[in-house]
């Protein structure tokens, strides 16, 4: 088992990684809680496959455990389906000294840690992500957000979890798209620093590659962001290098009529910004190809999908992360190297040439 330390000054926490682990549940969460009501939340996708084992686990270990599901998919992730939880907790008995546990994707991790975030003003969260993507990204960082509409992420609220548990054999029940899709925000991880992770995903070129290197991908990449979490809790400055990509990849998500996953629309946005930022000179060609060679290579898409970019230009615009009529625009001047412009809003079309 890999242990990581996440160094937040007000509330560390460890990420715990290893084959199995799902097993040993209530073993680990006793290292960090005393037996309580634990709210064990899946969506309907996940709670067949892991539930009722996690809940066994929680249940010998003397915790008292209630499993909720939910519909899976993004449309879930909604203050409708936030207030029906709620409501079953609140129906249970739940109280603050009790807990949340996510147990699933992105969706589960941020519906339920914020769940956790607001049920009484706050009551304690682990994360035990299943799916690549919220292995590397989600689960780790404290942020939890509802959406609304087609505006991801709006309603939300930081709260870092007391544990994260990453078993890498949750990732052998996951379609072959679903893996593949937790693989772009690996990408931008691995474009981002300067560490092993870019060497090694320069020998991973299928599914398979990215099934034999699991725990070790996931250990790299999660190693990078508990670093920029714990030097910028609150995404005031370092950690919007972590949004690389993701301006005109959430344009394009919330666009393509659920018909791109996250990491695939985070794929585009990446090979879309880096292409914008070689045209400026400031990126150079070969660093764009080698992102699109390392995306292609296991599926990824990288070509903006056949939407108005009037449109793509009014969401990226309207993004959540620009501040005082600026919109800060991550890029990478190498590999390991990236950097931040900001762009006033104004200019953004001119800048962008979409």
């Amino acid at each position: 088992m890999e242990i990581l330390d996440v160094h937040i000054t007000d509330h560390p926490y460890q990420v715990k990684i290893g084959q199995g682990l799902l097993k040993s549940t209530g073993e680990l969460v006793t290292s960090v809680w005393s037996t309580r009501k634990v709210a064990l939340i899946s969506d309907d996708n996940v709670a067949p496959l892991y539930q009722q084992q996690v809940a066994d686990s929680l249940g010998q270990a003397g915790f008292k455990v209630f499993s909720y599901q939910f519909e899976a998919g993004e449309e879930s992730k909604s203050l409708a389906v936030l207030g029906k939880l709620a409501t079953q907790m609140t129906v249970d008995g739940f109280n603050r000294d009790d807990g949340v546990i996510a147990l699933g994707g992105g969706v589960t991790g941020d519906l339920a840690g914020f769940l956790a975030a607001t049920y009484m003003r706050g009551i304690d969260l682990i994360q035990i992500p299943t799916s690549l993507l919220a292995q590397v990204d989600s689960s780790v960082g404290g942020k939890t957000a509802v959406d609304l509409g087609t505006t991801k992420n709006i309603l939300g609220s930081f709260l870092q979890p007391d544990l994260v548990i990453v078993d890498p054999q949750t990732l052998r029940t996951l379609k072959e798209r679903d893996l593949v899709e937790g693989y772009g925000e690996v990408v931008k991880v691995a474009g981002l620093t300067d560490h092993s992770l870019w060497q090694l995903i320069r020998t991973i070129n299928s599914p398979a590659d990215i099934f034999e290197h699991a725990e070790q991908i996931s250990e790299l990449a999660i190693k990078y962001k508990a670093e920029v979490v714990e030097a910028d809790e609150k995404e005031g400055g370092l950690r919007q290098l972590l949004n690389f990509g993701h301006t005109i990849g959430h344009a394009v998500e919330a666009l393509s009529d659920g018909n791109l996953r996250h990491g695939e629309a985070v794929a585009i946005g990446m090979v879309a910004i880096s292409q914008v930022f070689t045209d400026h000179g400031l990126t150079p060609q070969e660093v764009t190809d080698q992102l699109k060679d390392r995306l292609v290579a296991v599926g990824l898409p990288i070509d903006l999908p056949k939407i108005d970019t009037e449109q793509i230009l009014s969401k990226v615009k309207n993004d959540k992360k620009s501040h005082d009529g600026h919109l800060n625009l991550v890029y990478l001047k190498e590999v390991g190297s990236p950097a931040i412009m900001s762009v006033k809003t104004s200019e953004v079309a001119d800048f962008l040439n979409l």
